[in-house]
């Protein structure tokens, strides 16, 4: 699951020569495939792959093949490009993005080719670019992939069509109708198993795409469903089989990597209860806060949940200077200001290191040094304050940033201040939450914290509100039960 952020950052003309290499390069290998597809249907016989680009039918369809391919290239690349660049700036993406064409390519082609068109799972592109990267996205790659596997059917000599009616459109018409259906109906579902028996839906289009190719036949109904069925139950399989190998070569985040990295037998999770359990503590709150705002303002709250779990880690470190895993005496009390101030400060860049070493995603490596911003360690700069009479540049106390990236962080930045200062208060009314809540907001928009992020006056807004009736609901005034201690003799006699 790839997060797209409005904010689009700026593009050097190093940026553009990258890219345009990358997807030159990928039309080669795209050129490739071809070329293999086909020597296959040459019968693998290099007199007859000779002859067929001996031939002019033979060369002008290749060379027809190559020019529709570079058009289809091109828009892919436009659609990134003005939709999402942010996404195919990175080279790692842009492998990623192609890696899934080439796979659901040669697998529809082999299971074509071997054994039935209409077995073959030509919607895994659609589920993978759908879990990988975004629903958006997915329905641009489906369109795509059942172009180029037109192409393919039509235009590389296969002879295996022959045996079907109208066959080169199957592709055009199996692949869009199934794709996309399997698209809108997998988007969400965060089991498995659920997945896997959505490949019985995805196999609906298929089986009257079917019909409609080859017309009703009652002898053939019975090879029909089981044909169609396949299909879907392939697209689905192959798209588990292959989710978690995408996840762990381009470290993408998925719903399915969300569950795993939020279940507390994570061994990280595990290391953070056993060394920082007040941290950890922390953490669950600012989680449940932190996805009711994303929820609220139309952002991932799977990912901002994740994202709370881990923003801390970094004081598995030092865990006894920091607060909430303090019993008695706090070790701060021996040290100078400046050097607790840095103590402080260095757990945002010790969880990016800790997180960067156990592979999670980049998101959540990023939230964990943005959530301080460039904000101050209030107590001991003040505390350094009290103890000279010298001025005291206030950066030596600050974290070094970034800021916050995406509205994410800016959630995850409010609610770790807002948990805290909540819990500190005496008076924990309505009123007083809201305007201790207005307080964390405003100083930090008063310190810029929010200028390199795409959030809006109005996002704030509602993150406050959601916040104060959220906090309100956790920190509600309890009731003081009297003083009074029961024994046997205190029981209750009912119905007597």
């Amino acid at each position: 699951m790839y997060v797209q952020s409005k904010k689009i950052s700026p593009w050097t003309g190093k940026d553009y020569v990258r890219i345009i290499l990358y997807f030159l390069a990928n039309y080669v290998l795209l050129g490739g495939l071809f070329v293999a597809a086909i020597f296959f249907n040459c019968d693998v016989s290099p007199e007859k792959f000779v002859n067929y680009f001996g031939s002019a039918n033979g060369l002008n369809q290749f060379l027809y093949l190559m020019l529709a391919s570079f058009l289809i290239l091109v828009v892919l690349f436009l659609f990134y490009f003005f939709e999402d660049r942010d996404f195919i700036k990175k080279p790692k993406n842009v492998i990623m993005m192609f890696s899934i064409i080439y796979v659901s390519l040669i697998i529809s082609y082999c299971i074509g080719k071997w054994g039935s068109i209409y077995a073959r799972p030509i919607a895994l592109c659609a589920l993978l670019s759908l879990l990988l990267i975004n629903r958006q996205t997915a329905i641009f790659m489906n369109i795509t992939m059942c172009m180029i596997m037109f192409l393919l059917d039509k235009y590389t000599g296969a002879t295996y069509l022959q045996h079907y009616a109208n066959a080169e459109f199957s592709a055009l018409l199996i692949g869009f109708s199934a794709g996309l259906i399997g698209i809108y109906l997998v988007s969400g579902v965060n089991s498995r198993i659920k997945v896997f028996f959505m490949g019985f839906v995805i196999s609906v289009p298929i089986i009257i795409s079917m019909f409609v190719l080859e017309g009703m036949n009652i002898k053939q109904i019975p090879e029909t469903l089981l044909t169609g069925i396949s299909a879907g139950i392939l697209s689905v399989s192959f798209e588990m089989v292959l989710l978690p190998l995408f996840e762990l070569l381009f470290n993408a985040l998925t719903d399915y990597r969300l569950s795993e990295l939020t279940d507390h037998k994570n061994k990280l999770l595990k290391k953070l209860i056993e060394l920082a359990p007040g941290t950890f503590n922390h953490s669950l709150i600012v989680a449940n806060l932190a996805e009711s705002c994303a929820s609220a303002i139309g952002e991932s709250s799977q990912i901002a949940r994740a994202a709370a779990y881990y923003h801390d880690i970094g004081k598995i470190v030092n865990p006894a200077f920091f607060t909430e895993n303090q019993q008695g005496s706090s070790p701060h009390d021996e040290l100078p200001p400046e050097l607790s101030a840095q103590i402080i400060i260095r757990h945002a860049s010790d969880g990016k290191k800790i997180l960067k070493r156990n592979r999670l995603p980049r998101i959540i490596e990023d939230i964990a040094v943005e959530h301080q911003g460039t904000m101050p360690v209030r107590f001991f700069y003040v505390k350094a304050s009290k103890m000279t009479d010298g001025e005291i540049d206030i950066k030596d106390f600050s974290y070094p940033g970034p800021k916050p990236q995406s509205k994410i962080a800016a959630i995850i930045m409010i609610a770790d201040g807002c948990e805290a200062k909540v819990r500190t208060l005496k008076d924990r009314s309505h009123a007083n939450v809201d305007r201790a809540i207005k307080e964390i907001i405003e100083e930090r928009m008063d310190m810029e914290q929010f200028t390199d992020c795409d959030i809006t006056l109005r996002d704030l807004d509602i993150i406050r509100s959601t916040l104060v009736n959220t906090l309100a609901g956790v920190y509600h005034d309890r009731v003081v039960y009297p003083k009074l201690k029961l024994g046997q003799k205190d029981k209750i006699k009912v119905n007597e």
